[in-house]
């Protein structure tokens, strides 16, 4: 019986262990989402001295903003009314840096801030200086001709000659640095001075001179303490609900977050929202694919094909109308109803006519697309370049002289791309806190999970082994029932009794 023991002791063992890996193995299916959970809510919402505050404060990505500028190859054919022809320039790169100040909270579970851009040149990553001269539509005549145009003809003479007094010409030579940042213009000066306010700019005058050293406006935004699935959205801008630029309510809602963070556990079904003040609306993009970027799972979104469509094409969009073609967007309602409109570069994804319109265009979906690579679980873009086409529509206007027989045309710009992606340590931090670990804790309870089921099963099966070990060691007892010739203390008694019979029938014979 002692023999039986070691292989029914590991058995017993086996089992136990098994039962305690199992155990293992299902707590931390359980408890582990959980923890995850717990983490990402602990580590994503803003609060004072937090981790996700410090690095929303001040935002440890490098973002750079590419700038390219349409040249026209062809101003006096196009004063002549022939097609114009433009000639992409640059990138012009710009190292952009984003401070927030004014930072408050609030008892609403929200915070409001100013966030301040800067733009540093960097020549090394540019193709072309700040220097190069580039000859560009002029702005203030070619905007303000057909903002006046319904003026009398002789008030429309009278600008037309103070456009000639000041040397205003249909098209200008300027640096990209003048282009973008502004450069000294008279009219501007004399035209606030008739009438104050009248163009917001003092002395200088630029494309992007609005952008560089200011705030994109009041942002209050809750910070997810009270509900996580409302962090980083939206409560006002500059104290506003909703804004009053457009002509429906829907067009006027402030959704989603300020562009810069969402909150966790997206799904693919649910859109990413952001208000874009340089658009002066919100914007929505949809979900596209799952992808890995360094290894970091993550959900690529775009912009749909409505973005910019018409009403005509898309009837909720006809709150941004009066509208043109599909693919542009009228913005002049808050830009001083200059004749301005959005589009993506190079009129990708627009009509076919605003293409057509134009000669130099190449329009393509791999440098022309937006993109935005965003981690689901946490909410956190990994990288992102959103990228947009400022556009001036032209034309003909009796009595601005300048103007000349300009045909009717949406003339580009310029299309920036504002880019940026994690990198260095706070990669590999997030890499090892919120991908490496879980997934390792992952594999690990079903690792345990399995190891406990073998176990159990080399456990049964010892236990098996060990009974019939047993079995064959206890002495077995004879069954002469069964076995007419097993040996027995009578077998000779018998057999000599056969034997007397035989020989007594013998001698009756």
């Amino acid at each position: 019986m002692g023999g039986c023991c070691p292989p029914f002791r590991a058995a017993v063992c086996l089992a136990v262990a098994g039962l305690a890996c199992l155990a293992c193995g299902i707590a931390m299916i359980v408890l582990v989402p959980r923890i995850v959970r717990e983490q990402v809510v602990k580590n994503v919402r803003l609060e004072p001295n937090g981790m996700a505050f410090e690095l929303w404060k001040d935002i440890p990505v490098p973002f750079y903003f590419s700038v390219y500028l349409f040249e026209v190859l062809n101003p006096d054919d196009i004063l002549r009314g022939e097609k114009p022809v433009v000639n992409q320039r640059g990138p012009y790169v710009y190292r952009e840096y984003r401070v927030k100040e004014n930072i408050t909270f609030h008892e609403n579970d929200t915070l409001s801030f100013l966030e301040y851009r800067q733009f540093h040149f960097k020549a090394d990553m540019s193709n072309g200086s700040e220097s190069d001269y580039i000859v560009v539509p002029n702005m203030l005549v070619m905007g303000a001709a057909v903002m006046l145009e319904d003026l009398p003809f002789p008030v429309k003479l009278t600008i037309s000659s103070t456009f000639a007094l000041f040397g205003q010409k249909a098209f200008m030579n300027l640096t990209v640095d003048q282009i973008l940042w502004g450069y000294d213009n008279p009219l501007v000066d004399f035209l606030n001075s008739i009438k104050p306010g009248m163009i917001p700019f003092k002395g200088k005058f630029g494309l992007l001179a609005d952008f560089n050293n200011s705030n994109t406006g009041l942002f209050r935004v809750y910070t997810g303490v009270g509900d996580i699935s409302r962090a980083h959205m939206i409560d006002t801008w500059n104290g506003l609900k909703e804004v009053s630029y457009w002509n429906s309510d829907q067009c006027n809602m402030i959704n989603g977050t300020s562009g810069e963070l969402w909150p966790p556990f997206r799904t693919p079904s649910t859109p990413l929202e952001f208000y874009s003040p340089d658009a002066c609306r919100s914007l929505t993009l949809i979900y596209n694919q799952t992808r890995e970027f360094k290894n970091i799972p993550t959900y690529r979104y775009l912009a749909p094909t409505t973005m910019f469509a018409n009403g005509t094409d898309y009837p909720p969009n006809e709150g941004f109308c009066p509208c043109l073609q599909s693919g542009i967007q009228n913005v002049s309602s808050c830009r001083l109803n200059a004749p301005v409109f959005l589009s993506h570069p190079h009129f990708f994804n627009a009509d076919p006519a605003l293409l057509e319109a134009v000669g130099g265009l190449h329009p393509n979906k791999e440098e022309h697309e937006l993109f935005l690579d965003l981690h689901p679980m946490t909410g956190i873009p990994m990288q992102c370049s959103i990228k947009l086409q400022l556009n001036i529509f032209t034309k003909q206007v009796p009595g601005i002289l300048q103007t000349g027989r300009v045909k009717p045309v949406v003339l580009p710009l310029i299309w920036f791309a504002e880019s940026g992606e994690v990198e260095g340590s706070i990669l590999h931090d997030f890499y090892i806190s919120l991908v490496l670990i879980p997934a390792v804790m992952g594999y690990a309870q079903y690792c345990l999970v399995a190891l406990g089921g073998l176990l159990f099963i080399v456990a049964a099966f010892l236990g098996l082994k060990s009974k019939r070990d047993a079995q064959k060691m206890i002495p077995q007892m004879p069954n002469s029932w069964n076995d007419p010739f097993q040996p027995s203390d009578t077998a000779p008694l018998l057999q000599e009794t056969s034997n007397t019979i035989h020989h007594a029938a013998l001698s009756a014979t």
